[in-house]
């Protein structure tokens, strides 16, 4: 069959190109305009951390009182941070010198392996060996080559080679300076991140203040007609952001605590100063953790003059990691950002690449934004599909799809996984149902090929006859209201289709789930006229019939067999199963039960509970 391709619509591809510049114009507007936006991007995380704290005390202090009280808080314990690692920083620059000896030990300690790979890398060694104190020097000569009876050396002396003039201007500039000079000169690289912090201090101070008017302003500038997305979006990111931030900082400080602790019992110097460092940098994700880790580890290294204490400091860091990173995070974060791994990886790639290091730390947060307005906003919806962590695929879309190509996976490999976790019940009603839907709507918009379809369908019947064979774990059938005795062993039940072979394999699935012991189900032909089902139904002496419709098939085709059987069997007690309906399934069921049926199920688990009914209620 000739599958028809449809020409591109005009209006479709203007707003592909509106799009991509739409997304080519933010890019360049968050590189060009980082300046800016960083102070922004900073203020608001830190509002997002501290808008819970604020709102706690505001109800007993005001509101002003509360943020001055958080600002003073932060001033108070940045400041005595920032006291203690200046400390430790001073004492660790003090013991210093004490350490030479056993880096030079170190040092000379290293052996390369002998060949002409390591040549260059032993000829630079032995270099460096000669350098350091207590070696000999490079110009040197082994006393125990000399022997005694060669002649003496004559030293010719040479003229020495010119030596050039060392510039000595910057340093004569330097010592001519004036205090104001030499103090400007110290300060200014200072006042760059000086003024971003007190800017972003003082933005986070006013957002606090301002949280409600600047949502409203929000709000109204998004559109009014979109009140409650939009609140709902910003509820929403302002949760999982808060909630990630604050479980950040929670493990970033236990996690410099246990580091501290640590290095202080293996014997580590300053062992505070690195428990702040390590808590610091492990906010910058994937290379923090392990920059903070270096300089203690180097320090073991020259404060050891054996092996386990660096042994013991890298064991340190590594059991921490794998605490952290498969314990206490998982079970901290949960499901607080929605992004998934491998975004996680790509946005902290890109935000890096335009905001550089503050775009590292800023890259789980903001990514956090963009999956919340993909949820919330339909035209934003693909950034939820490419960054969250929900499934790409709904369970019946991946069956599809395993269906159509079953060289990449085996389709029962599917089936067996999904019933690890789920019932059969539900296998068929939200799997395989809306499969063979899908196949028959693509069948006929010629989307699928008619071998195609045919290779699904035959796929699904043998799954389904394969599935027949395994006991059901539960007793589906009498799992809520068993089957009296006096109605034992002679329940029959009859499965119809209303036209097509998708019916009859929704009727194969019903079959299967009332296999019940005392229960006979069985499932008709789809191919079979109306009146070839009615002589079936006679000799099979049905109790029940369930007449059985999958879409494209349509209610007048289950009318047109339900009257047929009322007619020939009034006292027969029928079900009609619309399985894919998802529109006026009321007025269906009304226009079915004017036409003599006595139910009308939507689903295979309804189906089950009204045949139980049907079969325990006695005969009119």
């Amino acid at each position: 069959m000739h599958i028809t391709k449809s020409k591109p619509n005009v209006a479709d591809s203007l707003a592909v190109i509106s799009t991509v510049a739409l997304a080519s114009f933010i890019i360049a507007l968050l590189y060009f305009a980082r300046d800016i936006l960083i102070p922004l991007a900073l203020a608001a995380l830190l509002t997002f951390l501290l808008a819970p704290l604020v709102a706690q005390l505001e109800r007993w202090i005001g509101r002003i009182v509360a943020v001055l009280t958080v600002a003073t808080m932060i001033f108070a314990t940045t400041g005595m941070l920032a006291w203690v690692l200046t400390r430790q920083l001073i004492d660790l620059a003090a013991k210093l010198p004490d350490y030479q000896e056993n880096i030079v030990t170190r040092l000379r300690a290293i052996r390369l392996p002998e060949g002409p790979t390591f040549s260059a890398f032993s000829k630079t060694d032995g270099e460096i060996k000669k350098e350091l104190p207590g070696g000999a020097g490079p110009d040197a000569a082994p006393a125990a080559t000399q022997n005694k009876n060669d002649p003496e050396a004559v030293e010719v002396a040479l003229p020495a080679p010119p030596v050039p003039p060392v510039n000595t201007a910057p340093i004569e500039d330097t010592l001519q300076a004036s205090p104001i000079e030499l103090f400007e000169s110290m300060i200014s690289p200072l006042l760059g991140p000086l003024g971003t912090s007190a800017l972003v201090l003082l933005l986070v101070i006013f957002m606090l203040l301002q949280r409600e008017d600047m949502r409203n302003r929000l709000i109204r500038l998004v559109g009014q007609d979109l009140i409650s997305v939009t609140t709902h979006a910003m509820d929403d990111a302002g949760q999982r952001v808060s909630r990630y931030l604050l479980m950040q900082l929670v493990v970033n400080v236990s996690y410099g605590m246990a580091v501290a602790i640590g290095l202080y019992f293996i014997g580590v110097p300053n062992a505070v100063l690195w428990g702040g460092f390590a808590a610091v940098l492990r906010f910058i994700p994937y290379v923090g953790p392990w920059i903070g880790a270096t300089i203690p580890i180097v320090l073991s290294l020259a404060v050891s003059a054996s092996w386990p204490t660096p042994l013991l400091t890298i064991g340190l860091f590594v059991t921490l990691e794998l605490l952290s990173n498969n314990v206490v995070e998982p079970w901290l974060y949960g499901s607080s950002t929605g992004v998934s791994s491998i975004a996680l990886i790509v946005a902290a790639v890109v935000w890096t690449w335009l905001w550089g290091p503050v775009g590292l730390v800023l890259s789980t947060p903001l990514t956090v934004c963009l999956v919340v307005m993909g949820l919330h906003v339909p035209r934003l919806a693909f950034l939820s599909v490419l960054l969250s962590d929900e499934e790409a695929l709904t369970p019946a879309e991946d069956c599809y799809y395993q269906l159509l190509t079953p060289s990449t996976r085996d389709e029962v490999e599917f089936v067996n996984a999904y019933l690890k976790i789920n019932s059969c019940t539900a296998l068929y009603d939200s799997v395989f149902i809306p499969v063979i839907t899908a196949a028959e709507i693509d069948a006929r918009q010629d989307a699928l090929s008619q071998a195609q379809l045919l290779e699904v369908e035959q796929s699904m019947r043998d799954i389904i006859q394969d599935l027949a064979l395994r006991p059901l774990p539960v007793s589906t059938l009498a799992a809520d209201q068993p089957i009296p005795d006096a109605v034992a062993p002679v329940c029959r039940i009859c499965c119809l289709p209303a036209r097509a072979f998708r019916d009859e394999l929704a009727g194969a699935m019903l079959a299967h789930l009332l296999q019940q012991p005392g229960c006979e189900a069985s499932s008709t032909s789809g191919q079979l006229a109306a009146e070839e089902l009615l002589s079936l139904l006679e000799k099979a002496a049905a109790d029940v019939v369930c007449i059985s419709v999958v879409e494209p098939s349509t209610v007048i085709h289950a009318r047109y067999l339900c009257l047929k059987v009322r007619a020939q069997f009034p006292r027969l007690k029928i079900m009609i199963g619309l399985w894919s309906a998802t529109e006026g399934t009321a007025e269906a069921a009304k226009r079915l039960r004017d036409s003599g049926a006595d139910e009308v199920a939507f689903s295979l688990a309804e189906a089950v509970k009204q045949i139980t009914q049907l079969v325990a209620a006695p005969a009119a």
